[in-house]
């Protein structure tokens, strides 16, 4: 009987094994199809099959990288290892998860192995030598930063007497200043992909800076009775929908007021275009129109995913350090009435944060691992209370619970915040209690979304949601600036 039994078990077990083989397929026929959601439904679902195959963990993997869930990835990319400490292809996925967290030492680590095992791999080989020379670069950083000296870009830049040609026919400051017309001019410049002059540019972003850093860390406004303010999400450097969002909703003036939740960099390829536009309106509206930091306005992140490229494709890398200087002073978090906070990301890993404690955040930094600042542009949303280790590998997830007692003791409504993308370009949860808008649609050309902003009247402050979807834009794929091991790494 035993003998049975034994077979019975053993057939079971093949049976599991080629159920979770096509449970695999399936994963990878979503995968092909970009359909993320579907594909790590079903690569689970193969591994409660079969919890010791490395190349499930592995696809995985993938798609959690390609749904920007590297914690996730990383854990996976890490548990195929350990199931099969040979399988190389795990080492590129840690590697690949650690690059786009920022963990570049850890990174290179595993492209050493890489390296070891397989000396003719040309793409490897290339991987490697890349990774290192990021490793060496934030070494020199580090060793420059701890210099008491460091200086300004802007104390290094003779912008008066830099020259605008004569062959140059665009937009130009008007006595140095932002206008309308200047505005309108740049943004129809941008739109035939044409660059503003350099001295343009540098007028905008020292001019950017000064406003910025007078400004707290925690804005605080009041819409009166009759007043609506626009509330927009990521735009990740999709210029041409930016555009249409200004077509849509009007442009930008001192009675149609906006404010973008941060993440107007990165990914999408016309970043400079976006920016730029951003900060011309700040100095325009400086009152009416309002910016706050994403996690993308940060160093780490500009590195990988296009904007540092970009930057320095288009201009230069010393434009590239005053942008990063400018990111520096963006506001965290935004307050409304006494009672709607927005910010980029969301709540906090602790209990008993208050205002009073945004307030204080000295922000003139690349933000910190952890604490209140990274929570701000990091954190996300879980529909179950209590907290749990974020799927980004960064900060926390939190749960309606967190929420409630969060407005409770601040005595606010409700928060919005973006960092997500979503279906319908928006979604209420934590019953009603916390909102995410996110204004990017068919995010880097492929997620298929809608984009959304949110109006919010001074009246009620009830929040009124504007879905729009993406529309053409020249043929520059996403990422087209990015690190090459970002874009190479994602295969």
């Amino acid at each position: 009987m035993a003998h049975v039994s034994e077979n019975g078990s053993e057939k079971k077990m093949a049976e599991g094994g080629n159920d979770a083989e096509l449970l695999k397929e399936k994963a990878n026929k979503y995968f092909k199809e970009k359909d993320y959601e579907n594909a790590i439904k079903y690569y689970t679902e193969a591994l409660e099959l079969n919890p010791s195959n490395a190349i499930y963990y592995s696809n995985r993997s993938l798609a959690y990288l390609r749904t920007e869930c590297y914690g996730y990835a990383l854990a996976d990319a890490t548990k195929a290892l350990e199931v099969d400490k040979n399988y190389i292809k795990g080492y590129y996925r840690r590697a690949t998860s650690n690059m786009a967290l920022g963990k570049f030492k850890a990174a290179l680590k595993d492209y050493e192995t890489v390296v070891r095992v397989r000396p003719n791999d040309k793409d490897a080989r290339m991987k490697y030598q890349e990774c290192n020379k990021i490793v060496k670069q934030k070494a020199f950083e580090r060793a420059i930063a701890s210099d008491e000296t460091k200086k300004s870009v802007v104390d290094s830049l003779d912008i008066e007497n830099m020259t605008i040609e004569d062959d140059y026919v665009g937009p130009k400051l008007e006595d140095g200043k932002v206008t309308l017309t200047f505005m309108k001019e740049m943004m129809d410049w941008f739109k035939d992909q044409k660059k503003l002059h350099r001295k343009c540019a540098y007028q905008i972003l020292v001019q950017v800076k000064d406003v910025l850093s007078k400004l707290p860390s925690l804005v605080e406004i009041t819409l009166k009775e009759t007043e609506k303010i626009t509330i927009c999400g990521d735009t990740h450097g999709q210029y041409y929908d930016l555009l249409n969002i200004f077509k849509l909703n009007g442009l930008p003036s001192e009675t149609n007021p906006y404010l973008f939740n941060g993440d107007f960099v990165d990914r999408g390829s016309f970043s400079v275009e976006v920016i730029l536009t951003l900060f011309g309106f700040k100095l325009l509206y400086p009152d009416n129109f309002h910016l706050l930091r994403g996690n993308h306005e940060t160093d780490n992140m500009n590195q990988m995913y296009g904007f540092e490229g970009e930057v320095k494709a288009k201009y230069t890398a010393q434009m590239f350090q005053l942008f990063s200087e400018v990111f520096q002073w963006l506001p965290l978090a935004q307050c409304m009435n006494s009672k709607v906070l927005v910010m980029h990301g969301g709540l906090f890993s602790e209990d008993g944060v208050t205002l009073e404690d945004l307030r204080k955040i000295d922000r003139n930094r690349q933000p910190p691992d952890s604490g209140p600042m990274c929570d701000l542009l990091w954190s996300d949303p879980q529909p179950q209370n209590g907290r749990s280790i974020s799927k980004r590998g960064v900060s926390c997830q939190f749960g309606p619970d967190v929420t409630e007692r969060f407005l409770e003791q601040n005595k606010l409504d409700f928060i919005v915040r973006s960092h997500e993308v979503k279906a319908e370009g928006y979604e209420v949860t934590h019953s009603g209690k916390c909102i995410t808008v996110f204004s990017a649609p068919n995010y880097c050309d492929q997620m298929g979304n809608k984009g959304a902003y949110i109006h919010l009247r001074g009246s009620d402050l009830k929040p009124e949601f504007h879905q729009f979807t993406a529309v053409p834009h020249p043929n520059v794929k996403p990422m087209a600036y990015a690190n090459t091991l970002m874009q190479l790494g994602m295969m």
